[in-house]
């Protein structure tokens, strides 16, 4: 995986959009005024962010089982010449909101958002036929709960 270079506004940005995101009619000038930077500025370096592959997605968290969706937790054994393919195959998914490294004997974890079980099972199918990545576990909750997670870059 390609190394990155941030500075210190996208590293403010990033803290801002994930947790305080504002919910205005202009939340780019909102966050610029909040970091002493233009609106203009936040759009082009969350543009570049996305583009660099830092943000994969801005969007909403919902409780996915009051919307009559599932949800699920995988784990995959991926060998390392296969983690940028494994992890395009798995982000190329709208529905998976989390996809992180992990140093493990199953060393990519993610979540998976969907209409019904069947989606995600024959998702994952599918993502280890385009891999090749035959070891990834489906993981289902036995009992939610709902956290907040912020990484503080």
């Amino acid at each position: 995986m390609a190394e990155v270079s941030i500075d210190a506004i996208d590293r403010d940005i990033l803290n801002e959009i994930q947790s305080n995101f504002p919910i205005e009619e202009r939340p780019y000038e909102v966050i610029g005024k909040r970091l002493g930077v233009s609106e203009e500025d936040v759009l082009n370096r969350v543009k570049r962010l996305k583009d660099m592959g830092v943000i994969r997605r801005i969007g909403g968290n919902f409780h996915s089982y009051r919307l009559d969706f599932t949800s699920t937790l995988c784990a995959a054994r991926v060998p390392e010449e296969k983690l940028d393919e494994f992890v395009s195959a798995v982000n190329s998914y709208a529905g998976v909101t989390h996809n992180y490294l992990r140093n493990n004997t199953y060393n990519v974890w993610f979540t998976f958002i969907a209409e019904d079980m069947e989606f995600i099972e024959r998702s994952l199918k599918d993502i280890s036929e385009a891999t090749g990545v035959k070891d990834i576990l489906n993981l289902p909750a036995v009992k939610m709960y709902k956290i907040k997670v912020h990484f503080d870059v």
